[in-house]
C-alpha cells in the first residue's frame, strides 16, 4: 500500500473552550482527555481518525437537541382533538 505525503499538518481542534463534561469530553472541541493529551504525538491518520469521531458526536448531539425541541414544542394553543370538559 502506498502512502500518501502529508502536505499540511492537520490542525488542532481545540477551539479554547476548555471545558469538560462528567466523563471527561471537552465541551469545545468534543475531544476527550486522551485524545487532548495525546494530539501532539499522533500520527496524522490517528489525528484524522479522531476528527471523524468528532463529527460523530457532533452529529448525535445535534440529533438529541432535535429530539428535545420536539419533544418541547407542544403546541398548548391547539385544542384540536380535545373534547370540551364542560
Amino acid at each position: 500500500m502506498n502512502q500518501q505525503f502529508e502536505l499540511f499538518e492537520i490542525a488542532n481542534p481545540c477551539i479554547g473552550l476548555c471545558k469538560s463534561n462528567k466523563k471527561g469530553y471537552c465541551f469545545g472541541c468534543l475531544r476527550s482527555r486522551i485524545e487532548r493529551q495525546l494530539w501532539h504525538d499522533m500520527t496524522t491518520e490517528q489525528q484524522r481518525e479522531v476528527l471523524r469521531l468528532i463529527a460523530g458526536r457532533k452529529q448525535r448531539i445535534e440529533q438529541m437537541r432535535q429530539r428535545k425541541d420536539e419533544q418541547l414544542g407542544f403546541d398548548f394553543e391547539d385544542t384540536a382533538g380535545a373534547g370540551k370538559l364542560f
